[in-house]
């Protein structure tokens, strides 16, 4: 059994991972899970043992010196908690390390034992791979389950996948067998551009992630690095023609195959996004996605004899994909 020293008792708690490796281009989804643990100010109540679990010559521990003490950081898999308090007060458990090398098993009951002992009602795991998506569009995220009733319930995809696959395909259908309702989100990593980082799939991920559990996220620095990273590609892309005859080869085929989804229910959840965007205390500002798919943050007080609450969406604004 294990046993928990600390941690209070939690508020309708939802389990959240994400693991370094081969789950994780472009580190989106490891990045979201550290961003959480940040701007939350997440506290560490457990560590899985390194020994059990990593190939040490594949992931190496590191040496820094600490007020002139030398020490080792070793690679492992930690747990924290997080509290969210918009719209309503949630806690999340914060799962963040790196695939393990053996004992995938053992390694995924260890988490599961947390998630029992914790009370934890779901678990999102979060991914990221690398696709035929163009860097100018709206990243996709694919929420995807492996039980039918949820994927209803939540309008997620039924999981058909055959194949390789990584410990965020093995700890989600562990799960299913101990009976805890889990989900996948997965975004789509553009493949001419895998390095990390890749500020604009975590902050799709972290967006995906408030609709699905119906929570507010600080976005803090991210909107702004994901703009200096579109940039950042779009010269590179400007400097080989083939490149950038690609990149227009991609966001043709996209366009085409997502005209038919501009539907009144992507303009609702749009909608829905813009309202708990709002910061009062900024008058009436709002943040909403823009053609590029990052957030543009904009202040508008409302006009003379209109409520604030009563402010619509600029109407110029694109239609964002979900």
């Amino acid at each position: 059994m294990i046993e928990l020293e600390g941690v209070p008792e939690l508020i309708d708690p939802v389990m959240v991972a994400a693991f370094e490796g081969w789950n994780d281009a472009g580190d989106a989804a490891s990045t979201a899970v550290g961003h959480m643990d940040r701007e939350f100010k997440g506290e560490v109540f457990a560590a899985l043992d390194a020994e059990d679990y990593y190939d040490f010559q594949v992931n190496r521990p590191t040496v820094w010196i600490d007020a002139g003490v030398r020490r080792v950081t070793w690679p492992t898999t930690r747990l924290s908690v997080v509290r969210i308090q918009t719209p309503k007060p949630r806690d999340l458990v914060l799962v963040r390390g790196i695939e393990p090398s053996m004992r995938w098993r053992s390694f995924c009951n260890e988490i599961l034992g947390f998630a029992h002992e914790l009370g934890v009602e779901m678990v999102v795991v979060l991914g990221a791979l690398l696709g035929d998506t163009p860097h100018t569009r709206p990243v996709p995220v694919t929420g995807v389950t492996s039980d039918p009733d949820l994927a209803t319930a939540l309008n997620l995809e039924e999981s058909r996948y055959e194949g390789p696959t990584g410990i965020v395909g093995i700890l989600q259908e562990a799960c299913t067998h101990v009976g805890i309702p889990a989900v996948s989100l997965w975004a789509s990593v553009p493949h001419y551009v895998s390095q990390p980082p890749n500020p604009k799939a975590t902050l799709a991920l972290l967006n995906r992630l408030e609709d699905l559990l119906d929570l507010r996220i600080p976005q803090g620095e991210l909107p702004e690095d994901a703009r200096a990273w579109q940039v950042g590609v779009d010269q590179l892309a400007a400097e080989d023609t083939e490149v950038a005859e690609y990149v227009q080869t991609l966001e043709e085929a996209r366009d085409t195959a997502e005209l038919p989804e501009a539907s009144g229910e992507a303009i609702a959840k749009e909608f829905e996004r813009y309202l708990r965007r709002r910061d009062p205390q900024t008058g009436g500002g709002y943040a909403s996605e823009g053609g590029d798919g990052v957030p543009h943050f904009r202040d508008r007080p409302p006009p003379a004899g209109r409520k604030d609450e009563d402010v619509p969406p600029d109407p110029e604004d694109p239609d964002p994909e979900e």
